[in-house]
């Protein structure tokens, strides 16, 4: 999508893809920024970790909130990347003078 110009069928594809990604969009759910790492020596727990504001914080997972922090975890990336997908097609689209 970095041709200068466009063609009516391409602006057209560009523009059904995008609706395709707000519907993805839609179907996330629950999202949760940061990352799942153990601590210990012996014993490895899983904790969830969050760096905001130049702390970190750290929630104990267990077994019993793994499975849905790693849900969350990748829901969040899932979501990154259909921004970012999302983002490359309305710049060609913004280029084109096709949005409106």
């Amino acid at each position: 999508m970095s041709k200068l110009k466009m063609t009516s069928a391409e602006i057209s594809k560009a523009k059904r893809h995008r609706q395709t990604l707000l519907r993805q969009l839609a179907l996330v759910g629950p999202v949760m920024r940061g990352t799942i790492v153990t601590n210990g020596q012996k014993h490895r727990q899983p904790y969830f970790s969050l760096n905001k504001d130049k702390r970190t914080y750290l929630i104990y997972l267990g077994d019993r909130r793994l499975a849905a922090a790693k849900k969350m975890s990748g829901n969040y990336k899932r979501l990154l990347q259909i921004i970012e997908e999302m983002t490359m097609i309305n710049m060609a689209l913004l280029k084109n003078d096709a949005v409106e």
